[in-house]
């Protein structure tokens, strides 16, 4: 696989991480409320490995012969977000101090991140019709294997910059509750919107 290609998807892989999401907003809260924020950030890419897995498989090609699968995945992504949106904006994270977790929560906050991104209408959208576009069906390795390689930089992109956000939020927000409240609603509010214009979208195409 031509190491251009891999720099390339790099570069937009990056820049769509670096963009606000749902997937930030997750990371924001558990930065802000949980003793430790790996379960959250590990559900979150456990989620994209699942999804370059299932693209790998040849799923792609298959939502590519129906546009009405790719409609039904992106509208139930869609509806999750604002979903969440609504969940964010009435219950906004707020600074706790370091609390013991039951045994479960880790569980419960990993199963979370990896709904949260699997189900990330742009996601979706990335890996379906964007990753493919970056491998060679007549190149040296096999087709799978370049787009399981395109997802594991797109996740290692992930965890570096989810990673920065969680720590940030802990040691820049914590200490400033007003603060914390606002930058999570206005999250909720982003994934409401964004939500909302992906139904509408798909709805009226």
């Amino acid at each position: 696989m031509a190491i251009g290609s891999v720099a390339a998807f790099w570069a937009v892989s990056i820049l769509l991480v670096l963009v606000p999401g749902a997937d930030w907003a997750y990371a924001i809260a558990a930065g802000l409320r949980d003793r430790t924020f790996l379960p959250a950030v590990g559900g979150l890419l456990v989620g994209y490995l699942a999804l370059t897995a299932v693209v790998a498989a040849g799923v792609a090609a298959l939502v590519a012969r129906s546009p009405m699968l790719l409609t039904a995945l992106t509208t139930v992504g869609a509806v999750y977000l604002v979903w969440l949106g609504i969940t964010t904006v009435v219950r906004p994270s707020a600074p706790q101090a370091a609390v013991d977790q039951d045994a479960g929560s880790w569980g419960r906050r990993t199963a979370k991140g990896v709904g949260i991104s699997g189900l990330n209408p742009k996601a979706l959208l990335l890996f379906l019709a964007l990753l493919p576009q970056f491998a060679a069906h007549n190149a040296a390795w096999p087709f799978a294997a370049q787009i399981a390689l395109l997802g594991l930089v797109h996740t290692a992109n992930c965890a570096a910059v989810y990673t920065g956000v969680s720590t940030a939020a802990r040691t820049v927000l914590r200490t400033r509750p007003a603060v914390a409240h606002a930058v999570t609603r206005c999250s909720g509010i982003a994934m409401i919107v964004i939500g909302a214009l992906l139904v509408a979208e798909r709805l009226l195409a």
